[in-house]
Order: C-alpha cells, then structure tokens, then sequence
C-alpha cells in the first residue's frame, strides 16, 4: 500500500502545483475507491469566491456525483495538506474510510496536530489517518506561496 500512497500523493501534488497557478493555496487532494480515482480537486477559494472550496471539499463534491451517492465509504483521501476542522467534518460526514496526507497543519489542522476529529471518541466512527507522505514536497509548495504573497504584500505596503 506504500506504493499507491506515493503514486496518489503525486497526483495530489500536481494538483496543488495547479492551485499555485491560479493563485490559490498549494493544496491538492484525490479520492481513491478500489485503486480507482473518483474525485479531484485543488483549492478554488479565491477563483470561485467560496470559503468551502477547500482541494476536499471540491474532491469531496465530485466523488459524490460521480459514485451517485454521498456515503463515499470504501474510499481514501490522499490531500497534501492536513485538513482543517471544517474539512475534516465533511470526510466523517461522508464516511471517508481513511485519510493520508502530506504536511502538517499546525495553525488549522484537524487531524493531530491542532485537533484531533478523526479519532474523537464523541464522533460516531472515525477516519484511519496517515501522516508525512511527500511531506517535504508539499511543504516546499507552501513555503514558496507564502514567501511569494510576503513579498506581494511588501511591494503593496
């Protein structure tokens, strides 16, 4: 299973490559049923002016029409990016059976590091996590957004 994690986690990366042209925060995310890619998605908050548009929530969305229902179970989550609490409410309410992911989110996330909802016992089920695939990748994707929207501010100051 290592192996499909990187495969996946790659794609995933690619697609927070194309949130970073766009201008979006780098965040990718695929959801994956039997070996099988059912759902995308990359940040689109700024573009679709929609705080929800998180790379889940977008991927979340079109797993959902392409499997005809809205129990994703069966189902992993490959994101770059912990997820943040409004993200991680959205994959137990759709009964995302586990999640990997990339960097740690220590100002948002949801899944370990801030909070912990994947495992909180007052949640009727819980998501199986994995943490640190191509963290450093991911990381590196963000440093380099931040570090341009610092000097975008800088020049606008």
């Amino acid at each position: 299973m290592i192996r499909n994690d990187y495969f996946f986690m790659k794609i995933a990366l690619i697609l927070a490559g194309k949130a970073l042209q766009i201008g979006e925060t780098p965040v990718g995310a695929v959801l994956v049923h039997r070996g099988r890619i059912i759902g995308s998605g990359c940040n689109r908050v700024e573009i679709d002016q929609d705080p929800t548009a998180h790379a889940e929530i977008v991927c979340i969305r079109k797993a959902a029409v392409f499997m005809g229902d809205w129990r994703l179970i069966n189902t992993t989550l490959y994101v770059t990016l912990e997820p943040c609490v409004m993200c991680a409410a959205a994959l137990l309410n759709a009964r995302v059976e586990k999640v990997v992911f990339g960097a740690w989110d220590t100002r948002y996330g949801a899944f370990g590091s801030l909070f912990d909802l994947a495992h909180d016992f007052r949640y009727s089920r819980e998501i199986d996590t994995k943490s640190g695939i191509m963290a450093e990748e991911a990381s590196k994707l963000l440093r380099h957004f931040f570090k341009q929207q610092r000097i975008k501010s800088d020049k606008a100051h």
